[in-house]
């Protein structure tokens, strides 16, 4: 499974149980995009020092995948099809290109993909 980038964040909260068993999986990825997206983030420096190093931990622990040309090639149409950010047009060509559920809060972002596998956490029946 790929997990988003705002997975990776909730799970490094403190007493969270809904993210982060998604992250601590063997079969957990991350697309490499989420790596900037979670470390790169403007308000990164006004974490605490814990929360930054949980922060790094997991993405650190987390496989990624790259950003290859399929990738590529999967994520230019599905930013033609709809106004999405460059971003998630990746972890979704990430998702699909790997043919692997995306797990995310924002299942919204991403419903309008065909063949997507949408997982959220938050979710009532998750």
């Amino acid at each position: 499974m790929v997990c988003d980038s705002n997975i990776l964040i909730y799970a490094a909260e403190p007493g969270d149980t809904l993210c982060l068993p998604y992250v601590e999986r063997a079969e957990a990825m991350i697309a490499s995009v989420t790596r900037i997206e979670v470390l790169g983030f403007p308000r990164f420096g006004l974490l605490s020092a814990d929360q930054q190093a949980r922060l790094q931990t997991i993405v650190a622990s987390t496989i990624e995948l790259p950003l290859d040309e399929e990738v590529i090639q999967r994520a230019i149409p599905l930013r033609q099809q709809k106004k999405m950010s460059l971003g998630d047009a990746i972890i979704a060509a990430t998702a699909l290109e790997y043919g692997v559920p995306l797990v995310t809060r924002n299942v919204e972002d991403f419903q309008h993909i065909t063949g997507l596998d949408l997982r959220n956490p938050f979710a009532p029946n998750a």
